[in-house]
């Protein structure tokens, strides 16, 4: 596990700890990293919630994207006994990030904002994974690479926040192509695509 010195310096180097494996967990950070294309350093940690938060997110990571719209994902776990909802969520790399959600709208699958948040049930964990629930990055402001550390903040219903990074990773397999314009079947409610390279 890196120091806070160590962890202060690569922040201010803009460079963080890249995870190398799709299964590994990063630690959730009251400081994160605040650039999508950080230097690469093998590392995994467990997750921790901030000292802010009722919420913990293990492996969070975020599809690799020249330009335009990616999306992040992870597993959203509650550490209370009541149900905790996720209102809003925020990043440097991009100006609008919405919560969104894939639902079935006449026989096609769309990507739509998922009205009322994200509810992570009590002692119980939300999956955000490709073709389900996600955090939606649109007009990202530089290329996301493999490794990049990109930071974020997720508001829940009661103010309280929860900061991570999540790290880039090359993602093809969800049918989704996060671009405008995009759907899965000329629906214009949402954007999904049929393409994820």
């Amino acid at each position: 596990m890196l120091s806070r010195r160590t962890r202060s310096a690569a922040a201010l180097l803009a460079a963080a700890v890249a995870l190398t494996a799709c299964a590994s967990q990063t630690t959730t950070s009251a400081a994160p990293a605040s650039t999508a294309s950080a230097a690469a350093t093998p590392s995994a940690a467990p997750s921790t919630s901030t000292a802010s938060s009722p919420l913990t997110i293990t492996d969070p990571w975020v599809k690799t994207t020249k330009e335009g719209m990616t999306a992040a994902f992870g597993t959203l776990v509650n550490t209370t006994g009541t149900d905790v909802v996720i209102v809003s969520g925020a990043s440097p790399l991009s100006p609008k990030v919405e919560l969104h959600e894939v639902v079935d709208s006449g026989g096609k699958m769309v990507m739509r904002p998922k009205e009322g948040g994200f509810v992570v049930p009590a002692r119980g964990t939300h999956p955000l994974q490709p073709g389900g629930d996600h955090i939606m990055l649109m007009g990202v402001t530089e290329e996301v690479k493999p490794g990049a550390q990109v930071a974020f903040t997720l508001t829940l219903a009661d103010g309280s926040i929860l900061e991570f990074t999540a790290v880039g990773k090359d993602f093809a397999g969800g049918e989704e192509d996060y671009q405008p314009g995009m759907d899965m079947g000329g629906d214009k409610g949402g954007h999904t695509g049929k393409d994820d390279q």
